[in-house]
């Protein structure tokens, strides 16, 4: 033991009873090399291995040794009111998830969180915060879910989003927001891959609905219970979103006022054709030509303020808010006009508009269009598929024949000739219907040699037991051929000559 906590003990005993624990640990902690306010649990706090908790405490400031090795701190169901910059002495390098919830927060002041740089879960719910101010979030760069439901806000600053990269998930609802933070989204250092926003229960009563058509594309936006307008243009998201068959929609149907009908003073519903299905359509423009494609299951109505939406390959259209010089341009009647149309305007385009009914998921409210000559790219990748499907049959059948001779040259010249000789000293006939030359050359006599001209005679086999000497008829008519030891038994030698002796049967 250390001699400092050796005289410290010594001090501390009285009457030779053992010491506090609490100041051994503390004694102990010093002796290992252990600040304070690294090594003790504060009195209003519970710890547990890396985790620390002063939840329910009445904390009206921060406990001050916090020990800076947790991973998460609980600091809910206090009565905080401040979050000062100062919050804690030294920077909580391991901390991932920072529980604030159930306070009184009402101001957050800028670099808080720059002593908390890998935190990935801030919960500041249900406090009392009214305006996020500009570089609020600075330094939560790592940040994945940021929890603001049930606050007061009723105004975002251009910058509250900065070093908010990583954020996933970001929680709005039961707040008094009356415009849409469409901040988040556009500017930059904000959040570049938001999968979740939570809007619901705040005092939205317009929101940009051409923007939604393309940020609902990778992200699930809720607007349940907000007093939204029942215009033609919330109805056409809706019915789109319907079809599309949209989470957030899907799951709270019943919370969105102006899902099933538009409510007094509009007339959107008097644009559809007729209740039948509508089928996929196809179209094929040639490039630098112009192409129309009308809206799916609309008329042709004369109205001057006609909302329709046109969701291409690379951005959303609107048919009140076109640029001019753009080759993509909505006209009055909903039909989508492309005008010198480039190769990748290739895609699905989809129409959207309040047609007044239901539409199923089977039905089509998009249609495909491709730029370029449809039967030249196909066939020459039919011409490119019919040569590569022709490489391959020859390639097979080139292998298959060389497999082929292989195994012939492997079955003439490595299987053995299944000739015996009889117990005469001749040589017996090969036992089956075989073109194998089978003649013994020892059976060759001295001094005779093979005939230049060279047949082969297939012959049919001899039975084992069948008389060697006895005459023998041939199956087919040779005439006068000369054979080269090819015969079926051991009898005959070279330079003889077949005589048909008997008729073909």
């Amino acid at each position: 033991m250390c001699p400092i906590a050796s005289q410290l003990l010594g001090k501390i005993n009285v009457g030779g009873s053992r010491c506090n624990p609490a100041a051994a640990a503390l004694l102990l902690s010093l002796c290992l090399g252990f600040s304070p306010s690294m090594a003790t649990c504060p009195p209003d706090c519970l710890c547990a291995s890396d985790i620390i908790s002063c939840s329910g405490r009445n904390l009206s400031v921060l406990p001050f040794d916090l020990p800076s090795y947790a991973t998460r701190l609980d600091l809910s169901h206090n009565a905080l009111t401040v979050l000062p910059v100062d919050w804690i002495p030294q920077p909580f390098d391991r901390l991932s998830t920072l529980v604030l919830n159930r306070n009184s927060i009402e101001q957050i002041e800028v670099n808080t969180f720059m002593v908390t740089p890998h935190l990935l879960h801030l919960d500041l719910s249900c406090n009392r915060l009214t305006v996020l101010n500009s570089s609020i979030f600075t330094g939560l760069k790592e940040l994945k879910e940021l929890l603001l439901f049930g606050n007061q806000i009723i105004q975002i600053n251009p910058g509250a989003y900065s070093d908010l990269h990583s954020l996933k998930k970001f929680y709005l609802s039961g707040n008094r927001l009356t415009d849409f933070p469409l901040g988040l989204y556009e500017e930059p250092g904000g959040p570049r891959n938001l999968t979740f926003l939570d809007l619901s229960s705040n005092r939205l009563s317009k929101v940009p609905v051409q923007s939604l058509l393309s940020l609902t594309r990778q992200s699930g936006i809720y607007l349940q219970e907000n007093p939204l307008d029942c215009d033609c243009a919330f109805l056409a998201l809706l019915e789109y979103w319907m079809w599309k068959q949209y989470r957030p929609l899907v799951d709270f149907r019943g919370e969105y006022p102006c899902k099933d009908n538009a409510g007094p003073g509009t007339n959107c519903s008097q644009q559809a054709v007729s209740d039948m299905p509508l089928e996929t359509q196809m179209y094929q423009v040639q490039l630098g030509k112009w192409l129309w494609l009308p809206c799916v299951g609309l008329a042709m109505p004369d109205q001057d303020e006609l909302h329709v939406f046109w969701v291409t390959p690379r951005k959303v259209l609107n048919s009140s808010a076109d640029d001019p010089s753009d080759h993509l341009i909505v006209l009055p009647n909903g039909t989508l006009e492309i005008r010198g149309a480039l190769s990748e305007d290739s895609g699905t385009y989809g129409c959207v508009a309040a047609r007044g009914r239901h539409y199923l998921p089977h039905e089509a409210l998009e249609v495909s269009v491709v730029v370029g000559n449809l039967s030249a790219p196909s066939g020459s990748g039919l011409s490119h598929r019919s040569g590569a499907e022709h490489f391959n049959t020859a390639f097979t059948t080139l292998a298959s024949c060389v497999v082929s001779i292989i195994l012939v040259l492997l079955y003439l010249y490595l299987t053995p000739c299944r000739c015996r000789e009889s117990r005469g000293g001749a040589s017996g006939g090969c036992g089956g219907r075989a073109f194998i030359l089978c003649a013994d050359p020892t059976e060759v006599e001295s001094g005779q040699r093979r005939s230049n001209g060279k047949r082969v005679a297939f012959l049919e086999p001899q039975a084992e037991d069948s008389n060697i000497d006895g005459p023998k008829a041939p199956v087919i008519h040779f005439g006068h051929v000369t054979t080269e030891g090819i015969l079926k038994n051991g009898s005959r030698t070279v330079e003889q000559t077949l005589i048909d002796t008997a008729p073909v049967v």
